[in-house]
């Protein structure tokens, strides 16, 4: 057969089989209920073979469902090649910040291995005899002059000594604590720098074991993990913080709920989850963090980080994309509705309970003016912004967040 045959030949296929799939859909939408099935008439290639067509037109809700599942599936794998994305962007990110510290780092490091040598047997006696005479006064070396067996001198500077006294302290202070005074110091170190609400968590940790029962230390410890992601740079660490947080913030709510700040907490916690995962994992998470914050201000209507943290939804709800609201349509049955007005009354509150509450509610602030048009108060809250003090990671990510609001404003 030539070869203008043999396309001839497939064309007809081709054609034929696109006329069966014609048919196919228009019975389908004239077909009455009721009406007689198709007849099996029709037969395709074997590659066909697994699926049968009778039962696609006899059963139209498992064709929806089948639909339903790949149109799921296909949502799926966009968003995984979505955050794939975003993840090596925040990789590029952080090799570009860490390239400028590696001389610092490689030089720190080349000093510090020249802080140990070898000591000649003339230099170690000329040491004992000078450690003779005070020997009435003290007994040990300096940090510097300490000798291993080997007769080596090694550097422990007294950086490490603390560290060292302050690990056996913390110990120590782990027994002695009562859960009172336990609580009046972790909330103090909450509201303080990073490196003050890392020790909290620290030494909450340190006193698992003895309270972890107690409705009190579980809800702050749960806050303590939200912390720990906060800070953690390491996607890895900020799920096993996130999780871990999840985890305990459920037991916690089982065991108190009439308790609002284990509502607010493990909501919290449930949004930072959220973001660990793909968009299944945020809708379904997100709905979660929604339930909780509302319990949460059912019970403690005057706390103003409720009222931040519902804003927040509201306005990720508001700008939410196409395919969010298809997963949570198919998750839910139903998309989340919010309005930007909504948002902006929420920050307000906060605002209004707690004038000066958090440079973040400021730039929200702005963010809900802008979006609804008004440019003048959009810049008086960024002004307001610019001056609350950046002091810790989250102010400077809301520094960014701020410039950027700044510059889209000068663009309008």
């Amino acid at each position: 057969m030539s070869q203008s045959a043999n396309k001839g030949l497939i064309f007809g296929i081709m054609m034929g089989t696109a006329g069966i799939s014609l048919i196919i859909v228009w019975y389908q939408k004239i077909r009455k209920p009721g009406s007689m099935n198709l007849p099996k008439l029709l037969s395709l290639s074997n590659e066909f073979n697994s699926i049968s067509l009778q039962d696609a037109v006899h059963n139209e809700r498992g064709t929806v469902v089948l639909l339903q599942q790949s149109q799921f599936q296909i949502l799926e794998k966009l968003n995984d090649l979505l955050m794939s994305v975003e993840e090596l962007k925040e990789e590029v990110k952080f090799l570009k910040e860490a390239i400028p510290e590696l001389e610092k780092y490689v030089r720190v490091e080349l000093r510090g291995n020249t802080a140990m040598h070898r000591t000649t047997p003339q230099h170690q006696a000329a040491r004992k005899k000078k450690a003779k005479p005070g020997r009435g006064i003290s007994t040990s070396n300096s940090s510097e002059e300490a000798e291993s067996e080997g007769g080596y001198v090694t550097a422990q500077s007294d950086t490490e000594k603390g560290h060292l006294f302050g690990h056996k302290a913390s110990k120590k202070t782990a027994k002695r604590l009562s859960l009172p005074v336990l609580i009046e110091m972790v909330d103090d170190l909450h509201l303080k720098s990073d490196s003050d609400k890392q020790k909290g968590f620290e030494l909450l940790c340190n006193h698992k074991n003895k309270y972890k029962d107690e409705t009190e230390f579980m809800w702050r410890l749960v806050r303590a993990y939200g912390d720990m992601y906060e800070l953690s740079t390491n996607m890895g660490e900020k799920k096993k913080y996130a999780s871990d947080g999840k985890d305990l913030g459920e037991r916690a709510v089982s065991q108190a709920p009439k308790n609002g700040y284990c509502h607010l907490w493990y909501g919290n916690i449930c949004g930072l989850f959220a973001e660990c995962g793909g968009l299944q994992n945020r809708v379904k998470y997100g709905h979660l963090f929604k339930e909780h914050i509302d319990k949460a201000l059912e019970l403690i209507p005057d706390e103003p980080l409720l009222y931040y943290l519902n804003g927040r939804y509201c306005y990720s709800v508001f700008k939410l994309n196409w395919m969010e609201k298809k997963m949570a349509s198919t998750l839910f049955g139903m998309v989340p509705t919010s309005s930007i007005e909504d948002a902006l009354n929420n920050f307000l509150k906060a605002e209004e309970l707690k004038p000066g509450y958090s440079k973040y509610n400021y730039v929200y602030l702005a963010k809900c003016y802008k979006e609804l048009g008004n440019k003048a108060k959009a810049l008086m809250y960024c002004d307001a912004a610019l001056l609350v003090s950046s002091d810790n990671k989250r102010d400077h990510e809301a520094q960014v967040e701020l410039e950027n609001v700044i510059l889209s404003l000068k663009q309008i």
